[in-house]
């Protein structure tokens, strides 16, 4: 999961400070002050600062850096990119120091292509943390050259922005499949069902979870494998009738009928591995469908799919037609207490889906 860190700039008074970390810490992995700070005492988070006695110390040049590592402190270095050759002159020193824990990349003007730079020269040799301005920007640096920074820093006053923004971190996570039991199938007539195509390709084995219960959702494969009557579209997922649940960043979920151009959904592979992506059309037609029932640890749940050879279920080593389903097949699914309230999970709160 990518870690979230809380800014705190030198234009900051104590007190200021104080009342901000009191509020929000809870939400972050860790701290960076630009001035000297002194935690609150009930926060529990790793203080990053160039002033006094921090956590982390950081350093601004590699003789500095150098310096505090030789003093056993845990150090990282402020990676400032003012031009074009600054990650590769920096990122060359930086290489010579063994004990180096973090790197912060700060921008000034662009942003995604030094921190792409960045991250093909260091990831997996010391975690990236990546200064983000909004909300939009961080998910960006989340996702760049794909793996994304391993943190992002950000400057937030407000809760909610920040709630938001975790949220949407931790849908970069991973959620956990189970084998459900296929119970019973049936035929339908017609309904308004979603392709969702999406700005991304799917591999064998990813696709979105999606079912009529928010706590029951099945995993449904992208159009990814080569058949006799129509090429392979692995961008899409032929999800479900509008009224389906599909599963979304952050845990969160959302109906079908809410997808459009730019919303953004989780595509999730038979690892629970998730990566978010934007969807580029969300296509409602009228097509046969088919109910599915299986069940799970004594739960039981159900999803609605178009009636066609074209859409499968994925399974622990493959995937399956809904055409081929019979009671006893075996299909991954993710269960999970609680309700849902405007998609957001609210565990102690009871509600009966049928």
């Amino acid at each position: 999961m990518k870690e979230l860190w809380l800014k705190i700039p030198s234009n900051f008074g104590a007190e200021e400070a104080k009342g901000l970390l009191s509020r929000l810490a809870y939400l972050c992995d860790g701290v960076i002050a630009e001035d000297e700070l002194e935690l609150p005492e009930d926060c529990n988070v790793k203080l990053a600062s160039p002033c006094g006695d921090p956590d982390i110390l950081i350093a601004s040049d590699v003789k500095g850096l150098m310096e505090a590592c030789t003093r056993g402190k845990r150090a990282a270095y402020l990676l400032e990119v003012k031009g074009e050759s600054d990650v590769y002159s920096q990122v060359s020193d930086l290489l010579r120091v063994g004990d180096l824990e973090f790197v912060l990349v700060k921008c000034a003007d662009w942003r995604v292509v030094p921190l792409e730079n960045a991250i093909a020269m260091l990831k997996g040799r010391v975690k990236i943390l990546a200064e983000a301005r909004t909300v939009d920007e961080a998910l960006l640096m989340a996702n760049a050259l794909e793996v994304g920074a391993d943190g992002i820093v950000i400057e937030a006053r407000d809760q909610s922005s920040l709630m938001a923004l975790k949220a949407m971190l931790s849908g970069l996570g991973s959620v956990e499949l189970k084998a459900a039991k296929v119970t019973a199938l049936k035929p339908l007539g017609l309904g308004a069902r979603v392709c969702v195509d999406t700005c991304e390709l799917m591999t064998p084995g990813e696709g979105m979870l999606v079912g009529c219960q928010s706590g029951f959702l099945f995993l449904v494969e992208g159009e990814v494998l080569q058949n006799p009557y129509v090429q392979p579209r692995p961008f899409r997922v032929n999800a479900g009738p509008v009224g389906l649940y599909a599963y979304a960043c952050g845990g969160r979920t959302k109906y079908l009928s809410e997808l459009a151009a730019g919303a953004e959904v989780l595509i999730v592979n038979r690892e629970g591995g998730c990566r978010p992506v934007n969807v580029c059309r969300a296509k409602i037609e009228w097509r046969p469908l088919i109910l599915v029932e299986a069940e799970c640890e004594g739960r039981r749940g159900h999803v609605i799919l178009q009636n066609a050879e074209t859409i499968r279920l994925v399974t622990s080593d493959g995937s399956k037609p809904v055409t081929e389903l019979k009671p006893g097949d075996a299909v991954l699914v993710h269960v999970e207490e609680g309700a849902r309230h405007l998609g957001w999970l609210v565990e102690s709160e009871r509600i009966i889906e049928r």
